[in-house]
């Protein structure tokens, strides 16, 4: 028969065994939150960049600049400001509409009068992991929005 003394540091043992598939699993979480949080507002910032653009004529690189700060760190001029998302620079972010890509986005003639499609897109962002070991950095697919500019 078993007694007490022969089960001490069973425990013990079976905590060391748990522990690291665990802090593997709590790492794993957490590090996916931060990619699903950081996907999310540049979404958002890059819909906020295409609506601001929809409102002014096309082709005016002012605008378009303002839009990629927009989409950056959230104001139309960065100055000091933080980019919303850590590593986020203005080169990832491309406007496009009927001046500047004039093959996919030229002037058509709807029932609504003459219409310019604006697109805002953020390519080439990465990921950095926190806990790269753990959770590889990861390159977002291009992140896009389309919007109608009513000429």
């Amino acid at each position: 028969m078993r007694t007490i003394k022969s089960q001490s540091g069973v425990a013990a043992v079976e905590m060391a065994l748990l522990l690291g598939p665990l802090l593997l699993l709590a790492f794993g979480v957490t590090e996916l939150g931060r990619a699903v949080y950081q996907y999310n507002t540049l979404a958002k910032a890059v819909r906020d960049g295409a609506r601001y653009l929809s409102q002014y004529e096309p082709g005016n690189a002012n605008r378009a600049n303002e839009a990629r700060s927009l989409v950056v760190c959230g104001a139309t001029v960065c100055g000091d400001r933080k980019p919303l998302v850590s590593g986020m620079l203005p080169s990832y972010v491309k406007v496009h509409d009927r001046i500047s890509d004039p093959l996919s986005y030229n002037l058509q003639s709807t029932t609504r009068g003459t219409v310019n499609l604006v697109r805002v897109e953020v390519t080439g962002f990465t990921f950095r992991s926190l806990m790269p070991g753990f959770v590889p950095n990861v390159q977002f697919a291009p992140i896009h929005t389309t919007m109608v500019q009513v000429l």
